[in-house]
């Protein structure tokens, strides 16, 4: 049913069972899972300043972790993982990604770690649910 699974994650609980989730789907269906970690560029401006540049270097870098983190485990489970770290508006970053990989489902939290209303879909995942051109699974 799906060969290709694009999951999105910020490292959010939402986001966590997003994991989760993808994990289980492509282990049932031998599907292939890209993960995405998106800077967001845009709420700190150009990174001419340097402190912008020491802020959005840790932030690639705790996304790298995380993301080798989950790479671990996927293939601990031998699932085949690809991830990738990038920077600009989330909700842009997920379908250009979604169209790059060819990706039969996005699978991502309903909200994430900036969201401040617990019963309320995020922003993010609203967009991508909104302008996406394949199925969308929110966790």
């Amino acid at each position: 049913m799906y060969d290709t699974i694009l999951v999105p994650t910020d490292g959010s609980d939402p986001a966590n069972r997003a994991v989760e989730h993808a994990m289980e789907l492509a282990d049932r269906y031998e599907a292939d899972i890209h993960a995405l970690y998106c800077v967001e560029t845009h709420r700190y401006g150009e990174p001419a300043l340097s402190s912008t540049e020491i802020v959005l270097e840790r932030l690639e870098e705790e996304g790298a972790a995380m993301l080798a983190e989950l790479a671990d485990r996927a293939d601990n489970v031998g699932i085949d993982w690809t991830s990738t770290v990038c920077h600009g508006l989330p909700w842009e970053e997920i379908h250009e990604k979604a169209d790059e990989v060819d990706a039969d489902l996005i699978v991502l939290g309903y909200q994430g770690q900036s969201h401040q209303r617990s019963s309320k879909i995020g922003s993010v995942a609203e967009r991508v649910v909104r302008h996406a051109d394949r199925p969308v699974l929110t966790a």
